[in-house]
């Protein structure tokens, strides 16, 4: 039987931590998300300001970052090229950049959304989060 790493609630708390650092820091008001490697929610932080419909972007930006084991811009950059048939993959609903996955030795551990600014900007948040656990 093979063993993996996986989130522990420390470090989810270290991820949101320094993604909401990240965000205050730039002033921006945005909703943050972790998922689970199986894109199940496991934090959701709508900092004050943050458009209501954030908090519905976010997890769904996380989610198919996780899934798709790669990032959410991948599959914006897909549709964008022309590849419409894309709009219909199942369970991929944040099709958009700034979904970010938390990856160790070429495992996914989860991924987190960020949603409430620019695209590349909420990519630029999650990453923070991401780093703040050494990945």
């Amino acid at each position: 039987m093979k063993t993996r790493p996986f989130l522990e609630a420390e470090d989810i708390k270290k991820v949101a931590a320094a993604a909401e650092a990240e965000a205050l820091k730039n002033h921006w008001a945005v909703t943050i998300a972790i998922v689970d490697d199986g894109g199940h929610l496991l934090w959701l932080q709508r900092l004050d300001g943050a458009p209501p419909i954030s908090a519905h972007i976010a997890p769904a930006k996380a989610n198919t970052a996780a899934l798709g084991r790669r990032e959410s811009r991948v599959y914006e950059e897909v549709i964008n090229g022309g590849r419409m048939s894309f709009l219909s993959a199942p369970d991929l609903k944040g099709m958009l950049e700034g979904g970010v996955p938390i990856l160790k030795d070429g495992q996914c551990l989860g991924a987190v959304g960020v949603s409430g600014v620019k695209s590349t900007e909420d990519a630029q948040i999650a990453r923070a989060g991401i780093a703040a656990i050494g990945l």
